[in-house]
């Protein structure tokens, strides 16, 4: 029998919980090269755009917020097909369907640890993207703001698609076409933010909507993630 702390969260599930972040860190550590293409693909796909469109401030400036987005956003697509894949093929997958704690809380700390690992190190590169792309001093902490609302809810529509195909033999093609969809909203509302900001409109709005949608993505991301488990490993 359980007991409950002053909290409410039972012992055993935090323990589970912890066991299985240091177990999904330990196997990022691992492949501690693959964690970095993310990163390193946004840095890339960022610089092309000032050696085509030219160094002048009024070419990039405006697109900047737009294009820092944009690469956010491909960049998160590298690693949603590993998201289960290397579970699904040693067995850990059966581990975490016929576990006793809540699957849904297994899927929870992983998307969590998949977002500290990936969005995380290029959320902290936008800086760098942005005074790259010239975008102007004053909308940095906007597209920042922006960015840490948007790129935890691209983590948990990414993650209920990778659960959807995990099941599928190939699903390197199939994934990003069924997350781009589900990820335009989250694109639009982020990169408008900025852009109402530079234009001098309200721009608060959009990330409010950013903000009351990641609440309800933690509340049902997890869930929607462990029902598509169940249903594509049945």
């Amino acid at each position: 029998m359980t007991t409950a702390p002053p909290d409410g969260v039972p012992v055993s599930y935090r323990r589970v919980a912890a066991a299985q972040a240091r177990r999904d860190l330990a196997l990022v550590w691992a492949r501690r090269g693959q964690a970095l293409q993310p990163l390193l693909f946004a840095v890339m796909v960022a610089s092309l755009f000032p050696l085509a469109l030219g160094a002048e401030p009024g070419k990039l400036a405006p697109l900047a917020a737009g294009i820092t987005w944009v690469c956010v956003l491909l960049s998160g697509l590298l690693g949603l097909e590993a998201l289960y894949r290397s579970d699904a093929v040693d067995g850990s997958l059966e581990q975490m369907l016929l576990s006793p704690a809540p699957l849904a809380l297994l899927v929870a700390v992983r998307i969590a640890v998949h977002w500290v690992t990936s969005a995380a190190p290029v959320v902290l590169a936008a800086p760098l993207l942005a005074e790259m792309l010239q975008l102007e001093a004053r909308l940095l902490g906007v597209l920042m703001a922006s960015l840490l609302l948007g790129t935890p809810l691209l983590s948990l529509i990414g993650a209920v698609v990778a659960a959807l195909t995990v099941g599928a033999g190939r699903s390197g093609i199939l994934l990003p076409l069924l997350a781009m969809p589900l990820y335009v909203p989250v694109l639009v509302f982020g990169a408008g933010s900025v852009a109402a900001a530079a234009q001098g409109l309200e721009h608060v709005g959009a990330l409010m909507l950013l903000a009351g949608a990641l609440a309800i993505g933690l509340v049902l991301g997890p869930l929607a993630a462990a029902a598509a488990l169940r249903i594509s490993h049945s």
